[in-house]
């Protein structure tokens, strides 16, 4: 069990610095997520569950896609461990959180929206860590 708190605090350190798509601070500073948005299941072995939920600034954030999807991504290249992933809105922080909660974690959607290279250039700054 102990392998589980390693691995929620690995998480942790992995969203937190990732940036906001618009301002120059991270999610963590703005608070979109924090350490307990962050639980990690065993389910199997040597594998977990991941469940991030993350709370857009504002209700109507036209950016919660693309922030729910910076974090997919920067999850899947760092977690050390084998690992399913899902990501959602906390609940009642969006005005179409159920949307956006469908688009995050639909792996056809979220390749489609990497090979868009507009969209794909601002992941790569958003989830590069600073230098």
């Amino acid at each position: 069990r102990y392998l589980t708190v390693a691995h929620l605090s690995r998480a942790s350190d992995i969203i937190r610095t990732i940036r906001d798509p618009e301002k120059p601070n991270t999610l963590e500073e703005l608070e979109v997520v924090t350490e307990n948005c962050v639980e990690v299941q065993e389910i199997g072995e040597d594998e977990y569950l991941v469940i991030i939920r993350f709370t857009p600034t504002v209700p109507h954030c036209s950016l919660a896609t693309l922030i729910g999807l910076c974090l997919r991504i920067k999850l899947q290249r760092c977690l050390p461990f084998r690992h399913k992933l899902e990501i959602y809105i906390s609940e009642g922080t969006h005005s179409t959180e159920e949307d956006i909660n469908k688009q995050i974690n639909d792996k056809e959607r979220v390749a489609a929206a990497m090979e868009n290279p507009n969209l794909r250039e601002i992941v790569e700054q958003c989830v590069t860590e600073p230098d």
